[in-house]
């Protein structure tokens, strides 16, 4: 596939989405672009929210590990943690964000522990989101430089600005309210594409004596459930549920993007069922993704396909996906398919990011609700320029530095960055302790710290491989510092309550 019908595909794709946004953008004012007015159709949300869970790194990078024989489809393991996660948020924290009626869900650190922990947590949201939005989005760059624009020479730095500023151009006036249907159109598009590659792909591989799920079973790429050596597996079923059930929490429940979406719907009973649908939904569309990822496999190997390599002579597994659709004998119908797919995918999760960073600064760092209306919105515009312009940077820094698969540099960053956020708000929830607000910055700097430490050592001594269970070490580690904090200020204020 040349770069042509990917430039067309891109302009088509983006003229619908502006269009949608021209629509949805009445009124162009704050409330409209942090909340939506409260209005939103529930069931809309929870559909639009797949798109924005899964992104262009579920579409590429997931299909790609089902490859390794260590990993194969392991990931479901850390997807039923995710569905626990989901009940938590659904049943435990939505009723807290609704009750506080919070635009910033951060505004509940506030409430319990006072401003500096407020914005500590507001602080490894943007952290986090930046660092996990850039790496979504240096993928599907990557995936359109190396198909495409690479060919007429478009340096790669411009390839990414041009993926920044599409965004930038259909969410600067409508912001989550623009999301919520846009979300929706790029969701049926991924799942559309996922479908027909997968219908593509049918002929390419099934046995004569079986259809597709017999051809999977006997692919040798589709074990579920890794018990096997606890200590240097990092596979093992345990750490992956548990690592998925810290993960859904801090990346859904504790991240400002995915919940203002869900704070958009009219009631927390509607909210309820929009994150028990979507649960359901993602729960079945990753499996899909994970039965494609052996699919593609199986189709290399029917076919001769050469496998992209990198210079070490590894499999570059991100890359089989997209150079199967856009250079194998499927390409054409196929490279259509995918680009749409990888975009609908990219997008539907990188827009709702930059609208939910916007809102985080806007809202915990320069207090917006305080200022004259002409003056807010002149604001929020010049903050979602700047998130842009930063997420850029960013990008860049990650493409030049790290080598890792895009899923595996997700969780490895959640690990760290959401790790504190998911402490403190269980701290919060489960305890009635206090803890001085000074404390709350040092104890939140210090976890991630001794994480890594942990990291480098541990495996050392005992041989143990952390997996996404990383996540949860972090936590616990600020968890404990914030009740040897609490015990600590009950010994200054011994008159204080303490649950």
């Amino acid at each position: 596939m040349t770069a042509l019908p990917v430039l067309i595909i891109i302009v088509l794709y983006f003229s619908v989405l502006i269009l949608i946004s021209r629509v949805t953008a009445t009124g162009d004012d704050n409330n409209s672009f942090f909340l939506a007015g409260r209005n939103a159709p529930w069931l809309l949300v929870a559909f639009g929210m797949v798109g924005a869970t899964l992104s262009g790194i579920t579409f590429i990078s997931i299909p790609g590990k089902v490859g390794d024989p260590t990993d194969q489809f392991s990931y479901f393991q850390m997807c039923m943690g995710f569905f626990t996660g989901y009940m938590f948020i659904a049943f435990v924290l939505l009723p807290i964000y609704y009750r506080l009626n919070l635009v910033s869900i951060y505004g509940y650190l506030n409430n319990r522990f006072g401003l500096a922990a407020y914005k500590t947590g507001a602080a490894y949201f943007l952290l986090s989101r930046s660092i996990g939005s850039a790496i979504r989005l240096l993928l599907v760059a990557q995936v359109l430089h190396e198909v495409a624009f690479g060919d007429w020479g478009v340096p790669f730095e411009v390839t990414v600005i041009m993926s920044i500023l599409l965004i930038w151009v259909y969410t600067y006036k409508g912001g989550i309210k623009t999301i919520i249907f846009t979300d929706t159109l790029q969701t049926v598009f991924m799942l559309a594409s996922l479908g027909v590659t997968i219908y593509l792909l049918h002929s390419y591989v099934i046995t004569p004596n079986g259809g597709l799920i017999d051809t999977v079973m006997d692919s040798g790429f589709s074990q579920i459930f890794f018990f096997n050596d606890f200590l240097a597996n990092k596979h093992h079923f345990l750490k992956e549920f548990v690592g998925g059930f810290f993960i859904c929490i801090g990346m859904t429940g504790m991240d400002q993007d995915m919940m203002q979406k869900n704070l958009t719907c009219k009631s927390l009973r509607e909210a309820q069922k929009n994150m028990v649908v979507f649960s359901v939904i993602v729960m079945l569309v990753i499996f899909t993704f994970l039965f494609l990822g052996a699919l593609l496999y199986q189709f290399a190997i029917n076919t001769g396909f050469d496998m992209p390599l990198n210079a070490d002579g590894d499999i570059r597994r991100d890359m089989l996906f997209p150079l199967i659709a856009t250079k194998s004998e499927l390409s054409g119908i196929l490279g259509i398919v995918f680009i749409l797919g990888l975009i609908a995918a990219a997008y539907s999760s990188a827009d709702s990011a930059m609208t939910a960073m916007t809102t985080s600064v806007c809202v915990d760092f320069l207090n917006i609700d305080q200022k004259p209306k002409p003056k807010a919105e002149r604001l929020r515009k010049n903050v979602h320029i700047s998130v842009s312009v930063a997420l850029f940077f960013i990008i860049l820094i990650l493409h030049y530095t790290l080598n890792l698969s895009a899923i595996e540099k997700v969780i490895f960053f959640a690990g760290f960055t959401y790790g504190p956020l998911i402490g403190l708000f269980l701290f919060g929830i489960f305890t009635k302790k206090h803890v001085r607000g000074r404390a709350v910055v040092p104890i939140a700097l210090a976890a991630p710290i001794a994480t890594f430490i942990a990291l480098q050592l541990i495996p050392g001594w005992t041989g143990y491989k952390f997996g996404g269970e990383l996540i949860a070490l972090n936590a616990g580690l600020t968890y404990v510092g914030l009740w040897i904090a609490s015990i600590m200020t009950q010994k200054e204020n011994p008159l204080q309550p303490q649950g």
